[in-house]
């Protein structure tokens, strides 16, 4: 299976703990796509996305078309998680370019990353 950044899944992200996202969900991937497709490493970052709005940054919309997703939807890119490739139970297909521009400067503040938001410590 060929998991490329921006493709959308459905993951099961089951078992969870305190405030983080459970069950069989749809997520993005957004790891590398070299790292991704490289058999040596298991492991692939995904955003879990939501039909629940989100207020901020850190939840860009989604909107749906050739993503898969049937409504629109909201990415929790405050809920980035790394996960076995093995818990990717389907592939829907791909975001646009402008989501998952969005996407990657919420990565970039949540992360720290690059000139974005900076919070007092």
């Amino acid at each position: 299976m060929r998991l490329r950044r921006g493709t959308v899944v459905v993951v099961d992200l089951d078992p969870t703990v305190g405030h983080e996202q459970r069950g069989m969900r749809p997520c993005i991937i957004v790891s590398d796509p070299n790292i991704t497709a490289d058999q040596r490493f298991p492991l692939v970052c995904v955003v879990p996305i939501t039909g629940t709005p989100g207020e901020g940054l850190l939840y860009p919309p989604l909107l749906p078309g050739k993503s898969g997703l049937s409504k629109e939807s909201f990415a929790l890119v405050d809920q980035l998680r790394s996960i076995d490739k093995r818990r990717v139970r389907r592939v829907f297909g791909d975001l646009e370019v402008s989501e998952m521009a969005a996407i990657d400067e919420a990565l970039s503040v949540f992360l720290g990353l690059g000139d974005g938001l900076h919070f007092p410590a």
